[in-house]
């Protein structure tokens, strides 16, 4: 099978996306199937094979990110005699119109993932915030109504689209983790390398430091922990905007010297760090999926997090963490106390449940969904059409799609004038 996968974002960033898209991309490739991965051009980038770089403007309104520019023929030239089974577009917008437009052309089907709660994320936008929330709503859940099937990362965020108007096929189709990458870890020599004491109650967290993570309520929430328990550590392994902030939260409650910001961690490092921590902390309300979650669980570490989606499909209540219905502090602390006092008879089965859930997102189990759901697509639509049919339909399939990309972004500018209006009256 040819698969082209088509996305805004690609390495060198470090997140949950660009993860998930080069763990698929392998896993397709060890299967046999030829994979091509379509996203911008960054700084710093390596040279992959079946990679086609896009031009794109860098750092883009001051994040991390690249804006793919719109270079009609540019792709089509780059792809040569490369013709696509199915089109797996990772974004409703950008790269996602274009890969709309190449599913088309190539009449063969368009799948969606919904990686993101995009309407989480307009911090990083100007504007009338509550508008662009309702457009980012309307843009995406449109785009899914334009593919032929939409992967969700979680149950959460397919009752979540069902909600909000998706019609489209959806599969629950999470990232996978190599369990087994995670199952050992030198975390006495991490500790001891960040100067951590070995009878440290470690608090941990891991991902990228960014606003939509909710880490200031999370810095103060360990913060209040770690003023009652003066053996109390809190290590972070990542980095980004919100690193400062952190920092001053901590510096502010007198506990600096006990933060360990280690910077981005790969590999066996971030196995090692996992491994140094008692219990790993979560409050992030824009996930669609928790890896990190997974990744901890795997590596047999308890979580305590605030309820969200794609976090409540991993966190079982007291069975392997806390997870908790609200946002409050207090709350918070009890949870990491709850975690601290439990007698090692009872946190040896809660860390044994943690890697019981970390097996049912097992990379093998998602990559074996995955493409099932790609075959019965191929099948169901696509397969029995003659030469004729196909040209015929394919042009129909473009003319579709442009119309279609024109009133889902109409659709979606309409929200925000609308909302624009009710604001202004109420002014």
């Amino acid at each position: 099978m040819n698969i082209l996968i088509m996305s805004n974002t690609y390495k060198p960033i470090l997140g949950g996306l660009e993860k998930s898209i080069d763990s698929f991309a392998q896993e397709y490739r060890k299967r046999g199937h030829r994979v091509i991965i379509v996203a911008p051009q960054y700084p710093g980038m390596q040279p992959e094979e079946d990679l086609i770089r896009v031009p794109a403007v860098e750092k883009f309104n001051g994040t991390d990110f690249s804006l793919q520019l719109p270079l009609p023929g540019v792709l089509e030239e780059a792809l040569g005699g490369f013709r696509p089974d199915i089109v797996h577009s990772q974004h409703p917008f950008l790269v996602g119109d274009t890969a709309l437009r190449v599913a088309s052309k190539y009449n063969v089907p368009l799948v969606f993932t919904h990686h993101t709660l995009y309407e989480e994320n307009v911090h990083y936008m100007p504007g009338n915030e509550e508008a662009l929330k309702r457009f980012m709503i309307e843009l995406s859940t449109g785009y899914a109504n334009l593919s032929d099937c939409v992967f969700a990362p979680s149950e959460s965020i397919m009752q979540m689209m069902r909600l909000r108007g998706v019609q489209s096929s959806i599969h629950v189709v999470p990232t996978g983790i190599y369990v087994k990458d995670f199952m050992r870890g030198n975390g006495k020599g991490l500790r001891k390398k960040l100067d951590i004491p070995s009878d440290a109650f470690v608090v941990g967290y891991a991902g990228r430091l960014a606003p939509e993570k909710n880490l200031e309520f999370l810095a103060r929430a360990v913060a209040a922990f770690m003023k009652k328990d003066p053996k109390a550590h809190f290590l972070i392994a990542g980095q980004g905007p919100s690193e400062e902030m952190v920092r001053d939260i901590f510096i502010q409650a007198g506990l600096v010297e006990r933060l360990h910001l280690a910077g981005v961690l790969l590999g066996g490092q971030l196995v090692d760090a996992y491994h140094a921590m008692d219990v790993f902390v979560f409050a992030s309300q824009s996930e669609t999926q928790g890896i990190v979650l997974n990744e901890a669980m795997a590596s047999k570490v308890p979580i305590v997090a605030v309820d969200a989606p794609g976090v409540r499909e991993v966190v079982h209540d007291y069975v392997n963490g806390c997870l908790l219905a609200h946002e409050n502090i207090n709350d918070f602390v009890l949870g990491l106390e709850w975690i601290k006092k439990q007698p090692a008879a009872k946190l040896k089965n809660i860390k044994t449940a943690c890697r019981k859930t970390a097996y049912y997102f097992s990379m093998d189990k998602v990559v074996q969904k995955a493409l099932e759901t790609y075959t019965s697509l191929c099948i169901q639509g696509f397969a029995r059409k003659t030469i004729e049919q196909s040209y015929w339909e394919s042009k129909m399939r473009l003319m579709k799609a442009q119309w279609g990309l024109v009133k889902n972004l109409t659709k979606a500018a309409s929200a925000i004038i609308l909302k624009s209006e009710a604001h202004l009256e109420r002014v």
